[in-house]
Parts: structure tokens; sequence; C-alpha cells
């Protein structure tokens, strides 16, 4: 099992949805075979947190680069995102 639903996927983004009811522990440190630039659909106070760097607020487009370590950290209501594939 996955902690978030895939909503729509194509060749060249992904909306995901991660629900507020979700243990934070399933939020584990990982990494993606491709770059990815986030584009966050809804208000939230959620936060990504990227290799050797303190979390960041989920307010604007958000790049990271093939095989870098990050992980979600949870925050009140759902996360819907847009997963642009590189």
């Amino acid at each position: 099992m996955t902690p978030y639903t895939d909503i729509e996927t194509t060749d060249t983004y992904i909306i995901r949805e991660f629900n507020e009811n979700i243990d934070p522990i399933e939020l584990l440190w990982h990494r993606d075979d491709e770059d990815r630039t986030l584009e966050i659909l809804n208000e939230t106070n959620w936060q990504l947190q990227l290799d050797n760097c303190l979390p960041t607020s989920l307010k604007e487009r958000i790049f990271i680069p093939r095989h870098e370590w990050h992980r979600v950290i949870k925050g009140t209501g759902t996360l819907k995102l847009k997963i642009h594939k590189s």
C-alpha cells in the first residue's frame, strides 16, 4: 500500500493526493528515478524536506532532482499535488 492515491496519471504528470488521516510514519524518505517538479493544488501546511535541508512549506513549485532523497511531512487537511515528470 502507498501513503497516497494517484487521481490522474499521464506520460507527463501525476495528480496525487495524501489523505489527512495518514499515519505520519508512512511518509518515508525516498528518491525517484526521474526529475520532478511539484505543483501544489490546494492550500496546505504540509512540508517537503530534501536531503541535508530543513523542511520547507509547499507554497510554490518545487524542483526535485533525480535520485535526491526527500520526504513529505504531514500537516493538517489533505495534500493534493501535481507532479510534473521530466
